[in-house]
């Protein structure tokens, strides 16, 4: 088969299996939407979720085009250093079981400001959390609809001068975002929390059975000998035997620098925090707290997603390392910088050895059908995230003082849903230049240092109040977005937003989080001090309900 076949067989497999995946869940969606009927089925899909089902939506929200492409390239290029969004990632979700997750079922009803307005002043403290809740939502979601629709343009081999059913590459681009943008809308006005879980379970299942169909045919490849993986892997990476040690990427040390050398290892150290505490703070994790019936199905929840996110990254790593080894480095990064492209390059690479270019299309559309799985689960789960947070916290509590009926709070949700679906679209497709890790590391920094710093205070601190809480969410996320704006990231190098054109970047790490995350505790403690307000006894009431589950959700009549 000549290569012109092989790319057109790929290009229809492709398009096949996503229509295929967009077909089935649509049909869920119908499904769960004719079983939505409430406030509670909307928002938490009616609290009736096992915990493996919600352990897989989980793990569905969690691993996203980022983690599945972004990680396994970070790793075909820098190595060892690569790996540690994987470690990162997965030791976020310790904080989350042991910090979060029990105390928050049981606190809350639907939304992260149900916890932390609980002994305070409703209106100001639910919309200070619906701002954050919105604003780390929009950066994840364009992260996600702008990787959408570079990826599509790649998958499908478009290059300046090719089209597909007359499409050129921007083009394509601009329609995959916007069929991304209107099938979010979709899944959640129509099947609410119901339909975008049993959304996220399918996807969850087609993305763990193409990497670990990739996987395997990795080890396949080597005789399942790993440390031949590795030896061919640092050989072809140009680096030697540093590609296996730290230090390739981040907290490299500068000979004769020794203030670069610091900060270098400071910009490490910030990364990991950001990963580690950002995720117990994410509005699209913490809502699905909320859709088991009790605290301990949240808690074995968790732990199920644990699990299946643990071993995802586990194959990330021969993802990787059998990109490096087998594409190699100079042809991913011609292929794309920032090694996005690697998993795909590398299924398309080894099906091509195994069986020959039939086979490689046909594995490179199956890898790009789970990676489209991926998208478009994160952003379903980031869209109910925002829609719920809008319509309950602020038109219901805010606008209407809590006396919206269940009917009129899921009519603004739905209406909502568009709305942040029509934003994201047209951000998107303005925003395709922009440095996706940058909206990624954004999203995670302002979570981290905004909502997590107010959610734990305010189940922990008995002096914690309404000025406390405001301050503590918009101190932090001011402190996240101004470093950030004032970092490399966004000027000053040519990797940066502006490139290096522009430079005002006086901030000398990329990641925020090591100064933004204490600048939110800070926050929030000089707000309280601030202000003589105290509720000693709603404080008790709180306590008693997040430790031992009396008066949660779902224990009395909704």
């Amino acid at each position: 088969m000549t290569e012109l076949a092989q790319e057109s067989t790929g290009r229809g497999l492709t398009v096949v299996l996503f229509l295929l995946m967009v077909s089935a869940t649509l049909v869920i969606t119908v499904w769960a939407g004719r079983q939505t009927k409430t406030a509670t089925d909307f928002h938490s899909g009616g609290r009736q979720f096992k915990p493996w089902q919600n352990g897989m939506a989980i793990g569905s929200d969690y691993m996203s085009a980022a983690s599945f492409l972004g990680i396994a390239g970070t790793i075909a290029l820098f190595g060892y250093d690569g790996f540690l969004y994987s470690i990162g990632f997965l030791v976020a979700w310790l904080i989350a079981l042991l910090a979060v997750a029990e105390l928050l079922r049981n606190s809350g009803r639907f939304t992260m400001a149900d916890v932390v307005s609980y002994r305070m002043r409703q209106r100001p403290v639910r919309t200070a959390a619906a701002v954050s809740t919105l604003g780390v939502s929009v950066f994840y979601l364009l992260a996600q609809m702008v990787g959408a629709g570079a990826l599509i343009a790649l998958l499908l081999g478009l290059r300046d001068d090719q089209t597909f059913l007359g499409m050129d590459g921007d083009t394509a681009a601009n329609v995959a975002i916007v069929v991304v943008g209107l099938l979010m809308v979709v899944y959640v006005t129509f099947g609410g929390m119901k339909g975008t879980t049993w959304v996220q379970i399918v996807k969850a299942g087609v993305l763990m059975g193409g990497a670990i169909l990739l996987a395997l045919l990795v080890m396949v490849h080597y005789g399942f000998n790993f440390n031949n993986l590795l030896g061919d892997a640092s050989a072809a990476s140009g680096h030697g035997s540093a590609f296996l040690e730290p230090g390739l990427r981040y907290g490299t040390e500068v000979a004769g620098d020794a203030v670069q050398t610091m900060w270098n290892k400071l910009d490490l150290l910030s990364l990991g925090l950001a990963l580690v505490l950002g995720t117990a703070g994410l509005p699209h994790i913490l809502i699905r707290f909320y859709t088991v019936p009790d605290a301990k199905a949240a808690r074995k929840s968790v732990n199920w997603g644990i699990g299946i996110i643990g071993s995802f990254y586990l194959i990330t790593l021969i993802l990787g390392f059998g990109a490096a080894a087998i594409v190699g480095s100079e042809a991913i990064r011609a292929e794309n910088s920032a090694g996005n492209t690697a998993a795909p390059q590398l299924a398309e690479a080894v099906g091509t050895d195994m069986m020959g270019g039939t086979f490689g299309a046909i594995l490179l559309a199956i890898i790009a059908a789970a990676a489209f799985a991926a998208i478009l689960s994160t952003v379903a789960g980031l869209t109910i995230a925002s829609s719920s947070s809008l319509a309950h916290d602020f038109y219901n509590s805010v606008l209407k003082r809590g006396q919206a009926t269940e009917g009129q709070e899921v009519r603004f949700a739905r209406v909502a849903a568009f709305g942040v679906g029509a934003v994201a679209i047209v951000l998107a497709i303005f925003a395709q230049n922009l440095n996706v890790a940058f909206l990624v590391a954004l999203a995670f920094a302002i979570a981290a240092s905004a909502n997590l710093p107010t959610l734990l205070l305010s189940i922990f601190w008995k002096r914690f109040n309404t000025s406390g809480a405001t301050w503590g969410i918009y101190g932090g996320l001011l402190s996240a977005v101004v470093l950030v704006f004032f970092s490399s990231t966004v000027s000053g190098t040519p990797s940066s937003l502006f490139g290096d054109g522009v430079d005002f970047a006086w901030f000398p790490i990329t990641n925020p989080a090591l100064f933004s995350v204490p600048a939110g505790f800070l926050f929030a403690v000089l707000g309280t001090l601030m202000s003589k307000e105290s509720d000693p006894d709603r404080f008790a009431v709180l306590q008693v309900r997040a430790f031992t589950g009396a008066g949660a959700a779902g224990t009395e009549k909704e």
